[in-house]
């Protein structure tokens, strides 16, 4: 008897839930991913380069092919699928992997007794695993010719009857093209590739000893797959191309083992020799070694022939995924097996794939170039590749995926190690460090780290290098002096901090930074550049030490940190806070006259264990500091001392505790007091000696003052509206300031309101004060109007004019207010007045970076926030119902794609509330916005005959049709299909009020929203254009009506073609923040050239003269930080300085 087999589920059983699971596919009408590929075939030597297009588009990279068989996990199961005992090869691929190596010893087995019957059963397995199902009649198999075959194959899958078992969930294609019906029940198929790997893998290990080298089992396997790989249908290019890749790194192990045995065979022999130089032994001996060097000669020509009949052509094929596996199997044969790979001939492929359109394939040759320069002993071999494709290589660190460019950046870390890249060739990367995404600033960083302060990879790199506070000296050293780079910009440095922070423990090293700033180590000068560089990198360590991000995060997601994180956060707090505790009124008293330094020192004590100055006995060191936080308040007035002042001490006042706490509260007292009374003091002295800059500093403090209280001071206000009505000659920031602090004042008595019971004369005096403050609002309104007409921006006082006004209309909001005791309080913007704030927002919007006044102290251009703040304020009246949606809401929309990244999220972020909040108002919302985008471009048509302006401003009515025609995305086509029917509809009465003049909007907003619809409203709607333009006579202009021509041309042929518009999806591009990618100047041959790529004899020295630029779109992208700052380019010039002195000095 034979061994017993557990069973799975009963056939029935079984055969009922593979028909339910095949009904459910057959619903779905999923269609074959064939296609003609790059149209290579097997008689085809010379096929071109360059992918050519698949009508179908490439696919995505879901699925990713494995470089070899891993493990199975165990199941029950070792019969077939219809309980069968001895399972057909194809039924072992479906759904039992564990049975594989059993199913080969038996086919082996079979194959030794009868080769052709089972020769017949693998190529039929084979087919089977392409999708199609092909029978060969008895004693055809010598016969019949593989071109044959091949071609009846394809033309079954022509027929519809072929199936994608790789890819079961791939998107359909088009009619027209070559398909192929696959209805794979995705469960049984989900090993599917794994467990195919896997047999051909198991199938050369069992045949190593026999049928391998019988020159007609895998000849004739070989045959097939390569002619596979070269059809039409992208699922045979699939199947076989697994296969064949396979083969290859089987035929590697059985080489390598092959080759170990060789080399003991050549050791035995020369031993034997050294005995006898002839007999019985030394023959037998020479026989074997003979016979396996043939045997490995062998097994590298079969290797060969896969490599060029398949491998060339299929590196390059049109579907990623098969050009990700190739460049993936490529890298590993060159690892395990560098005697025949480890040559130009090869390695061109991976530098040449560097250049690949799809991230995936660059990143995968990025990877396999990582392990390959990973062993030490490769890297003799690759001096001529390294020297032409190093610049390619720098350049992926900047590539606009960010996966390929982190990977990249591994990669390039590999380069130095060996040495192989110059300090000049890394000058570009080092502009990473302030990019936009934190994995490509972390890993520039740690390249950096590694590179110029620990100097890993330096030739002079010593011990001094190591642990201790000589290097803790030594790296704080270096890191200030690429810090000076960046001196001039507190932002930046902060970036290149954080950079770096997690590698650099002397960072965290708190005495020696203390000690290093207060010079108590004579062998170190600071330099003042130097000094303030130290400050900001104990102040940026001290935040990142307990917790606190001190680079934005690009989303605004809470951070929640595990309880061994805040454990560490609490145990910095405490190390931070006993490392100071003795020298922070030190460093305090030493900077406190130096206003670069002192306001970074003021913000570390909110990161400090007040608890800890009682239980050290240091209340006189907590006394001295708040003392000379005070001071420093009073000495300067910029912005930021101000803040962090009056942030220190109001955090002392809250946190610390008992006596401490009294202290504390006592000194903000003293600091309002004293406040207020250098406040009145201004106010007094303002007419006769007219100090603008006292003035100037008095308000700052006492903006900073009313952000944390209210200041008990009923007289400031009518103070504060005297000097506006009095002085009409105040600078802007002046201004600015008083209304700042007067919105404050009603926002403070406001909130001091009983909202149960409030007392009438508050009412009366928050009424009164309420109506001044917008009567000088209005007043600015027209006055900053009006300068804006005569060529003078005004740009912050205008931005704080319309923020203010804003907030003032919704703290008073009648709709919210109408329900409370507060009613009276309540009211509604003037619709006149509605009109100028959205005027005066509107040209704040169309200010350049560039045309910015000069002048404008960049400290009050960071309090107002100007712009983004502006569109901040207006979209918050829409949401909230403080004005007509119809108006603002489609005023604002309408500037949705017009002013960067900023104002595009906020816009964006509106829509979607309003899609919450009043869907049933999106359709008019959405087509007034269109309407004004298109009404633009009617003014700029009238006012100028540029006709760039006239396109440019066309097209941003066509982005904006597009961006608000995504929103209905998915499901909520059929969810919103009526809003978008009324929107195509209104849109279509617009475009014929005027005609032909609003001719355009039906191809500039109307066409993107009718292909959200399915086809028979589209239908509908090509016949209620058709009835409209009855009425008129296009001859007269037929110019003006070629708009609705090409909107007709371009329904009809849709229809024509029979695209289901329901069916179309939203392409979201995954778009890196930051700069675009570089002009390439590349020194190696491309991936995609004219040239025949197939071309054994090429190398790699010749491939020089003959490259060709690959062609990329021009993607939009966001201003990057550096931009957005106003910044030029980087310069690094002493990072290599710093190197290179240093090594001289070594």
């Amino acid at each position: 008897m034979g061994s017993k087999r557990r069973r799975g589920r009963p056939a029935k059983v079984e055969r009922v839930a593979r028909d339910r699971e095949l009904s459910v596919e057959d619903n779905k009408n999923d269609s074959g991913g064939d296609d003609e590929g790059d149209k290579t075939d097997i008689l085809d030597d010379k096929s071109p380069s360059k992918p050519l297009p698949s009508p179908s588009g490439t696919t995505l990279l879901d699925d990713v092919f494995e470089i070899g068989p891993k493990r199975k996990k165990n199941k029950p199961a070792e019969t077939g699928h219809d309980g069968a005992a001895n399972p057909s090869l194809f039924e072992c691929l479906k759904y039992n992997g564990k049975s594989i190596i059993q199913a080969v010893k038996q086919w082996v087995e079979g194959y030794e007794k009868d080769p052709k019957s089972a020769l017949s059963e693998l190529l039929t397995m084979l087919f089977e695993a392409c999708g199609v199902k092909y029978q060969f009649s008895e004693g055809s198999l010598d016969e019949i010719d593989v071109d044959d075959v091949v071609i009846a194959l394809v033309n079954l899958a022509k027929d519809g009857e072929a199936e994608d078992y790789c890819n079961p969930r791939q998107n359909d294609i088009k009619q027209k093209e070559i398909t192929a019906k696959r209805k794979p029940k995705q469960k049984e198929f989900k090993n599917f590739k794994e467990n195919l790997v896997c047999f051909w893998d198991n199938l050369v290990l069992e045949c190593q000893n026999g049928p391998l080298f019988d020159q007609l089992l895998f000849e004739k396997c070989m045959d097939y797959v390569i002619a596979l790989s070269c059809t039409p249908p992208r699922v045979f290019r699939r199947v076989a191309t697994l296969v064949g890749l396979q083969l290859v790194s089987s035929f590697i192990t059985v080489a390598k083992t092959l080759g170990g045995q060789r080399e003991t065979t050549q050791r035995q022999l020369n031993a034997e020799k050294k005995k006898r130089k002839d007999g019985p032994r030394v023959e037998s001996l020479e026989k074997r070694l003979s016979s396996t060097h043939g045997k490995i000669t062998m097994t590298e020509e079969m290797m060969r022939k896969i490599f060029t009949g398949l491998f060339m052509h299929r590196y390059r094929d049109v579907d990623p995924d098969i050009r990700m596996s190739c460049i993936r199997y490529i890298g590993s044969w060159i690892v395990s097996y560098p005697s025949l790979f480890l040559q130009d001939l090869y390695l061109k492929y991976l530098g040449w794939t560097l250049n690949d359109k799809s991230a995936g394939v660059r990143k995968t040759s990025v990877l396999a170039l990582q392990t390959l320069y990973e062993v030490d002993d490769n890297v003799p071999s690759l001096g001529l590749f390294t020297e032409r494709f190093s610049n390619r290589m720098v350049e992926l660190a900047d590539d606009i995926d960010v996966s390929v460019a982190v990977s990249a950046i591994g990669l390039l870390k590999q380069l130095l190690r060996h040495q192989l890249l110059s300090d000049d060739e890394l000058g570009p990367l080092y502009d990473l460090l302030i990019d936009e995404e934190p994995v490509i600033r972390r890993a520039v960083g740690e390249l950096v780290y590694d590179h110029l302060i620990a100097q890993k990879f330096s030739s002079s790199h010593t011990v001094s290098n190591g642990e201790g506070a000589e290097s803790s000296e030594i790296h704080l050293g270096r890191m200030l002096q690429i810090l000076r780079e960046f001196s001039s910009d507190p932002i930046l440095s902060t970036y290149v901090i954080d950079d770096v922070w997690d590698d650099m423990s002397s960072m965290k090293d708190w005495k020696c930074i203390i000690s290093m700033l207060l010079d108590e180590n004579p062998l170190i000068e600071l330099t003042d550049t130097d000094a303030t560089s130290l400050v900001r990198v104990l102040c940026a360590s001290v935040k990142k030490a307990t917790g606190e991000k001190i680079v934005p995060a690009n989303d605004n997601r809470k951070i929640h940190h595990t309880k061994a994180q805040r454990e560490e956060f609490e145990n910095s707090r405490h190390e931070i806070t006993i490392a100071l505790i003795k020298s922070y009124p030190q460093l305090l008293r030493k900077f406190i006259a130096d206003k670069t330094k002192v306001s970074s020192l003021c913000e570390i004590i909110l990161y400090l264990k007040l608890e800890l100055y009682s239980l050290k006995r240091q209340e006189p060191n907590f006394c001295s500091t708040l003392q000379l936080i005070k001071e420093a308040f009073f000495k300067h007035g910029e912005i930021e001392i101000l803040r962090s002042g009056i942030k220190a001490l109001d955090f002392c006042a809250r946190e610390s505790q008992a006596d401490l706490q009294d202290f504390a509260q006592n000194k903000f007292k003293e600091l309002e007091d004293e406040s207020l009374l250098k406040l009145t003091s201004v106010f007094s002295q303002v007419e006769v000696a007219d100090d603008d800059y006292s003035l100037l500093v008095s308000l700052r403090r006492l903006y900073m003052l009313q952000c944390k209280k209210f200041p008990l001071n009923e007289s400031l206000f009518e103070d504060m509206v005297g000097l506006l009505k009095k002085y009409n000659d105040l600078g802007d920031e002046v201004v600015s300031l008083l209304l700042l602090n007067m919105y404050l004042h009603i926002l403070w008595a406001r909130k001091s309101l009983d909202t149960e019971n409030p007392a009438e004369a508050l009412i009366s005096s928050l009424l009164a004060k309420r109506t001044t403050l917008l009567e000088q609002l209005e007043h600015f309104l027209d006055t900053l109007l009006k300068s804006w007409e005569e060529g003078r921006t005004r740009g912050p006082l205008s931005s704080r004019v319309c923020i203010i006004l804003a907030e003032i209309w919704c703290l008073f909001s009648k709709a919210k207010l109408a329900p409370s005791k507060l009613h009276a309080l309540g009211f509604y913007p003037d619709i006149a007045i509605l009109k100028k704030f959205w005027r005066l927002s509107e040209q704040q919007f169309s200010i350049s970076d560039d045309t910015e006044d000069e002048d404008v102290n960049e400290e009050y251009v960071d309090v107002t926030k100007l712009r983004d703040s502006v569109m901040t304020a207006a979209a918050k009246l829409v949401t909230h119902d403080i004005v007509p949606k119809d108006f603002l809401g489609s005023e604002i929309i309408a500037h949705y794609v017009m002013h960067g990244k900023s104002i595009e999220d906020t816009i964006k972020h509106l829509i979607t509330v309003l899609k919450k909040s009043a869907a049933d108002d999106i359709p008019n919302l959405f087509l007034g916005a269109l309407k004004r985008a298109f009404q633009r471009h009617v003014n700029e048509i009238s006012r100028s005959d540029d006709e760039s302006l006239a396109a440019k401003s066309i097209a941003e009515c066509k982005e904006l049709a597009s961006r608000l025609s995504a929103t209905f995305i998915g499901a909520a086509r059929n969810i919103h299909r009526l809003h978008i029917l009324k929107i195509v509809n209104d849109g279509i009465v617009f475009a014929f009020t005027d005609v032909p003049k609003h001719l355009p909007f039906l191809e500039g907003a109307v066409l993107h929203f009718v292909s959200r619809l399915p086809a028979s409203d589209v239908n509908d709607t090509i016949k209620d254009v058709k009835k409209r333009a009855e009425k008129f006579n296009p001859e007269e202009d037929p110019s003006g009506w070629r708009p609705y021509d090409k909107f007709i041309e371009f329904l009809r042929e849709k229809c024509s073609k029979n695209e289901g518009f329901q069916g179309e999806k939203e392409v979201h591009v995954s778009r890196r923040r930051g700069r675009p990618r570089k002009a390439r100047n590349i020194s190696g041959k491309k991936l995609f050239e004219g040239k025949d790529s197939s071309d054994e004899e090429e190398s790699i020295s010749e491939s020089e003269g003959e490259e060709e630029e690959e062609e990329q779109e021009e993607e939009e992208r966001e201003p990057t930080l550096r931009e957005s700052l106003g910044l030029k380019s980087i310069k690094l010039g002493s990072l290599m300085k710093l190197k290179r002195g240093e090594q001289q000095e070594a």
